[in-house]
This record gives C-alpha cells, sequence and structure tokens, in this order.
C-alpha cells in the first residue's frame, strides 16, 4: 500500500508596503482608507466570482474577474496575488485543468492570507 504524504503550504504574503504609503500620501487618510477598503472587498467578491465561474464553465466570467483581481492587487501593493491570478488565467487560456486546480488553490490560500495582511497593516480592520 502506497504511503500518502501530507504537503503543508506555508508560503508567505508578499505585500508591497510602499503602495499602501502612496496611497495614503497621495489621498489622505480617510480617502485611502475608504480605497483600501473598497479594493479588500472587490478582491473577495472578485474571488467568490472566480470560483463559481470555473465550476460552471463560464470563461468570460473568470476571465473578467480574475483580470480585476489582478488589477486590484495590484493597486494596493498585492503583487503576489496579482501574479497568481494571471497565471491562473494562463492556466485556464492552456485547459491545464491540473495547473488550474493547483494554481485555484494556492490563490485561495494567498488571498486569504494576503487580505489578512492589508487590514492588518492599514490598520482598518474590523
Amino acid at each position: 500500500m502506497a504511503q500518502i504524504e501530507q504537503f503543508r503550504c506555508d508560503e508567505p504574503v508578499r505585500l508591497d508596503p510602499d503602495r499602501i504609503v502612496v496611497l495614503y500620501a497621495e489621498l489622505g487618510q480617510v480617502a485611502a482608507e475608504r480605497v483600501i477598503s473598497a479594493a479588500m472587498e472587490d478582491l473577495a467578491v472578485h474571488m467568490l466570482a472566480i470560483q463559481v465561474a470555473l465550476k460552471e464553465g463560464q470563461p468570460e466570467v473568470f476571465d473578467q474577474a480574475a483580470r480585476e483581481m489582478e488589477h486590484l492587487a495590484r493597486q494596493v501593493g498585492l503583487s503576489l496575488l496579482a501574479r497568481i491570478a494571471r497565471d491562473l488565467r494562463g492556466c485556464v487560456a492552456r485547459a491545464d485543468k491540473v495547473g488550474q486546480a493547483a494554481v485555484l488553490a494556492r490563490l485561495v490560500r494567498i488571498a486569504d492570507r494576503s487580505l489578512t495582511a492589508v487590514w492588518d497593516m492599514a490598520d482598518i480592520g474590523g
């Protein structure tokens, strides 16, 4: 009988604090907090849209949600999250189902951690 190995994924989040600082410097505290808050909410919505679109075979909905996630992630300094969203689009475009499943799982993990990291850094979370 084959032995099953458990793979533990503990990848750190990459957050560009300079991007947050720029937002605060350009917009002021109140406006920057509004922008970051709206981006975090939108990222969560797009994450759900990506999952549903992939499950239900809606490539146009998926692509739009993934593009928006990539744009919003860059806006608030989440370059790793943006890159993973782009990587997922590549897997879907190539019809790489195995890669798609792996990258989607990674996107979900990193999105979860990234959203928490931004809330913590901006100190505007619940």
